[in-house]
């Protein structure tokens, strides 16, 4: 059997390998063939869009490197491999990359929403080309560095997702969009490691990266700064720019301010909104179509339910189907008790047990049974908790799940 690592240059992914291929060595010293194959997906060019190449100036090495597919991500994973004794090769991803994620986070931040481009870099990306290329090289299997777990219930001959033993580094809510197939092939070697217990492995192998810093940014998005992203990619596709004005108005519609694009903002923003007041003021709601950013107190960015789009049942849910769970809408989101709805085969809507904080369009809402993960989708509206006391009619239920 050979398995396929897929190497960033970072910790958890050399680790992960290390892991590997001491396991895979030891079962072919025995006779099964096991071998173990390192590939880094190059993924975005760091050259590309020259106006934002100076939001990466003053950052050090390590920052800088941070992003991945760097060509020091790309040497460092090289130098791991080496140490390790496993082959290694850099595949070009690239245009499925930038159809497959790059466009469509540009799109939705243009439309009003908050994307996650890492989860969508998962389903579409990490676990379905990455799959394709390592078959062509004749790996069965796959892996990573993502803390999660994998399990198959023999008695409904399905794969499971879990959450990862350390919770500050769980990344199974990146992981909601994988179909079973994807699952089946994957291998999360750190599920059951706490970070430390990685960098614990990662120096005792002497491994090149054992002290490399994490990191916390979207790999083609210099130094966070989405907005700069944005205005330069379109720049680059040639796109004419347009207005994209409008106004900054509450919840009753006095318009308190102008601004330049709703894509500038998100739900729960407070600063930057460039608007005065007597109480601090959030970004509450966007509406592209208007081209109206509205505001309001913190109160009122607390929403009751959410419709969620696009759902992936990880595990089988039947369309009219409730069900109690805990439910996440950001990653370092505490998951809220709430009764999730099968609306529809890709639908359903979540009605949390208490108010929460600053429900995104845009973001995952991931429902959780314990530490499993039932499914997720894309939260695409929200309903306040005033709205809410009509939620019994059905004109209202109806417009809230569709």
């Amino acid at each position: 059997m050979m398995i396929a690592i897929a190497m960033s240059g970072g910790v958890d992914s050399s680790t992960a390998a290390a892991i590997l291929a001491e396991r895979e060595g030891a079962l072919s010293t025995e006779g099964s063939g096991g071998r173990v194959v390192g590939l880094t997906m190059q993924l975005w060019n760091q050259r590309r869009l020259p106006a934002l190449q100076g939001l990466d100036e003053g950052l050090d090495r390590g920052r800088a490197a941070g992003r991945c597919c760097s060509l020091d991500d790309v040497y460092d994973a090289r130098r791991v491999a080496h140490c390790l004794g496993i082959p290694y090769y850099v595949i070009n991803l690239q245009d499925r990359f930038e159809a497959a994620v790059v466009r469509p986070f540009v799109e939705r931040y243009l439309a009003g929403e908050t994307p996650i481009p890492c989860s969508l870099c998962n389903a579409e990306i990490k676990f379905e080309q990455f799959v394709e290329a390592a078959a062509q090289i004749g790996a069965d299997q796959i892996a990573t560095g993502h803390y999660a777990r994998i399990r198959y219930d023999a008695k409904t001959g399905r794969y499971r997702l879990f959450a990862a033993v350390d919770r500050a580094k769980d990344q199974s809510y990146f992981l909601f969009g994988l179909t079973q197939r994807q699952l089946a092939s994957a291998i999360f070697p750190l599920g059951e490691l706490t970070k430390e217990e990685v960098r614990s492995i990662a120096r005792a192998k002497k491994l090149p990266v054992a002290e490399k810093p994490e990191s916390q940014e979207i790999c083609f998005v210099p130094k966070g700064s989405y907005r700069e992203f944005i205005t330069a990619y379109l720049e680059e596709q040639g796109t004419e720019p347009e207005d994209r004005a409008g106004e900054m108005v509450t919840v009753d519609g006095q318009v308190v301010g102008r601004h330049r694009g709703v894509h500038h903002f998100t739900v729960g923003q407070r600063k930057g909104l460039g608007v005065s007041s007597p109480t601090p003021l959030y970004v509450i709601g966007l509406d592209a179509r208007t081209r109206r950013v509205m505001v309001g107190r913190d109160e009122e960015l607390f929403k009751q339910c959410c419709s969620v789009r696009s759902v992936n049942w990880i595990r089988p849910v039947s369309a009219g189907q409730s069900f109690s769970a805990r439910v996440r809408i950001r990653n370092k989101h505490v998951p809220a008790k709430a009764r999730v709805e099968a609306c529809g085969k890709q639908e359903a809507r979540v009605e949390f047990d208490e108010p929460q904080r600053a429900v995104t369009p845009g973001q995952a809402a991931v429902f959780y049974d314990g530490e499993e993960v039932v499914g997720g989708g894309w939260i695409s509206g929200a309903a306040s908790a005033q709205k809410l006391t009509d939620q019994l009619d059905h004109t209202v239920r109806r417009e809230v799940c569709g």
